[in-house]
């Protein structure tokens, strides 16, 4: 009985044991399947070549199966021990969890490659995006609906027009039309045309000319044979009080700048790969004419320092902080910027309203100087009747002389004349002849509430103690009315001498020079009487050019000798009762003949001073007060 049962469990142990090695073959059947699925058939088995198991993986033996299954899994070829029945669950458990984490980082990376594939192809769509409007912008240009828009609205305003203003129609058009500049616009032409051109400074008054002379100057030299300017060259202006000195040098219309890639904005490309680009400025626009620059004495001091850098090396040079040499980006021409600097050989003309004595020495020793005289009334009256024959308007008598009584500018000749032509123009409505009348004018003189340039006029007259002095201010001379009155002295202990505050300390000292010469030609004592000395209006005298009119003034008026009142003096005078020289005598002519004055006594010291021209105006050098008294005061 007993052999029976146990021969029982063996066969029972031998069933239960082939089950379990058939769960097994199952097992590991299922995850070869799998690894089929996971890398293919044709990779299982070039691994399964590799590692040299692939007669085991065809084996009837579960432990060369698993083994082989192990290789393959785990890629050890170290692995040569036949695993026993009771270790394969194990092993099986350990590669079920190697081939769990090799689905699973499949499944992370397939995740991620969608991902980077999905990117990808985004990415390419937007860059093939950005091709395209690329293309379409290089083929329409950067226009589009609302800058064609704009543009059109652009053209549309140009088409309409109302006219040119008075001043385009009056400007004039050729060297002939420039009033009362004769010998300024012919110096002006002689050294602009010539061979060898030379820098030139103009001084003058405002309104006389000075640019539309010089901007007619370089159109008659270009017609000239001889000269060196070309049909095309240039003629720059600029006016100087635009023009300001930047330190950080971003901004330099004058000479030029440079803009860094970074702060001042160079241009996209050159910025994009860090180059600074130089932007020449108008001494290289000039290249080749003349660059003119109106109120040159209003010029940044350090700015005229350096125009006078690029006067002398005719060129402008760059520097940056930016600019590499061995850049290999840098385009030719800012190469050539940078190392040879930018032309710059050019004419200047400087205009200025300023004395010679405010200009920079250094730019005054470069340039040849040329002086624009003040207009007369009747240069006034010239470009008055120049202008109506312009406007094609006719003037009654007398315009011309009441316009040339309220202005010596010959721009405020013609703006006069503008107003009362447009008035002309509404009071004549749609008649086609338009006459500019007097009552015009002074409908213009009222509503600009003008007044008349010269306040005191000569006449014929003789009057004690009262006689022209002649001053200057700026380039305009102009008459002084001086007057004196002598009485005898109130108090016993001397007279009193009195004098405008205004007038200045050397004007003063002209009184006390004055009573001494007085005293040694009359033989009196002027602290005998109360002297009040006057100038009429107050104004202040710089200098000691009026001490021969006041000595005429108080010498008239203690004599009781009446003085011509179309007469006039200048000079300064001596204890001695000598006349020394004075400044400003072509200014003081000029303003003389404004006032209608005759005759003019000056120094004969200033006697090389006197223009050529003087007519309408006798001027008498003398040495002495006694010769201007011979001549004022003649004996009966």
């Amino acid at each position: 009985m007993k052999s029976f049962l146990e021969k029982f469990k063996n066969v029972n142990d031998f069933g239960s044991r082939d089950r379990e090695q058939d769960q097994l073959r199952r097992q590991v059947k299922s995850l070869y399947n799998i690894l089929s699925e996971l890398y293919g058939s044709d990779k299982i088995v070039l691994r399964a070549g590799k590692l040299n198991v692939l007669q085991m993986m065809r084996s009837d033996y579960l432990s060369e199966q698993v083994l082989a299954l192990q290789k393959l899994v785990f890629e050890d070829p170290t692995l040569d021990i036949l695993p026993e029945l009771e270790d394969i669950p194990g092993i099986l458990e350990d590669i079920e969890n190697e081939i769990a984490d090799i689905i699973a980082r499949r499944t992370v990376e397939d995740d991620l490659e969608k991902k980077i594939n999905e990117r990808m192809q985004q990415k390419h769509e937007d860059y093939v995006r950005e091709i395209k409007m690329q293309i379409i912008k290089e083929n329409a240009g950067p226009e589009n609906a609302q800058t064609l828009k704009k543009l059109a609205i652009l053209e549309k305003l140009e088409r309409k027009s109302l006219t040119r203003s008075a001043l385009e129609v009056l400007r004039p058009s050729s060297i002939n039309e420039i009033v009362g500049q004769e010998r300024p616009v012919r110096s002006l032409l002689s050294k602009l045309a010539s061979p060898f051109p030379q820098h030139i400074l103009l001084y003058g008054p405002p309104g006389v000319g000075k640019t539309t002379a010089a901007r007619l100057a370089l159109e008659a030299a270009r017609a000239m044979k001889h000269s060196p300017f070309s049909e095309d060259a240039p003629f720059v202006e600029v006016n100087g009080t635009t023009l300001r000195w930047d330190p950080r040098e971003s901004t330099n219309p004058l000479l030029g700048s440079v803009h860094d890639p970074i702060y001042q904005g160079a241009r996209r490309d050159l910025a994009d790969s860090g180059v600074p680009e130089p932007k020449p400025g108008l001494v290289t626009e000039a290249h080749g004419g003349v660059l003119f620059i109106d109120e040159v004495g209003e010029l940044d001091p350090i700015l005229q320092n350096k125009l006078l850098k690029v006067l002398e090396d005719k060129r402008v040079f760059f520097e940056s902080s930016y600019y590499d040499p061995t850049d290999s980006n840098i385009p030719q021409y800012i190469r050539k910027l940078f190392e040879e600097g930018a032309p710059a050989d050019f004419i200047l003309i400087g205009a200025t309203t300023r004395e010679p004595e405010e200009i920079n020495p250094a730019i005054r020793s470069r340039c040849t100087e040329i002086f624009f005289e003040p207009l007369t009334p009747a240069d006034i009256r010239n470009i008055v009747k120049q202008a109506a024959s312009k406007l094609g308007v006719a003037i009654e008598e007398g315009v011309a002389d009441i316009i040339a009584e309220y202005t010596i500018e010959g721009r405020k000749a013609n703006n006069f004349l503008a107003d009362a032509y447009a008035l002309a123009c509404y009071r004549a409505g749609d008649e086609n002849n338009v006459v500019i009348t007097k009552a015009d004018i002074y409908e213009v003189i009222k509503v600009g509430r003008l007044t008349p340039f010269v306040s005191r006029r000569a006449s014929e007259n003789h009057e004690v103690g009262c006689i022209f002095g002649l001053g200057v201010s700026g380039f305009l001379g102009s008459a002084l009315e001086i007057e004196a009155m002598v009485f005898p002295a109130r108090r016993k202990d001397g007279g009193m001498i009195r004098f405008n505050e205004t007038a200045g300390s050397m004007a003063r000292d002209s009184v006390f020079n004055a009573a001494s010469v007085l005293r040694k030609l009359t033989g009196r004592d002027i602290y005998d009487y109360d002297v009040h000395v006057n100038v009429v209006g107050g104004g202040r005298i710089d200098g000691p050019s009026a001490g021969v009119a006041i000595f005429m003034a108080v010498y008239s008026a203690l004599e009781n000798l009446p003085i011509p009142q179309n007469i006039a003096v200048t000079g300064e005078l001596s204890i001695q009762g000598r006349i020394k020289a004075v400044g400003g005598v072509p200014e003081k002519i000029y303003g003389a003949k404004q006032c209608g004055i005759k005759t003019v006594f000056l120094p004969r010291e200033n006697e090389k001073d006197i223009p050529a021209d003087t007519r309408g105006v006798e001027v008498i050098p003398v040495e002495t007060v006694e010769e201007i008294i011979k001549q004022v005061f003649p004996p009966v």
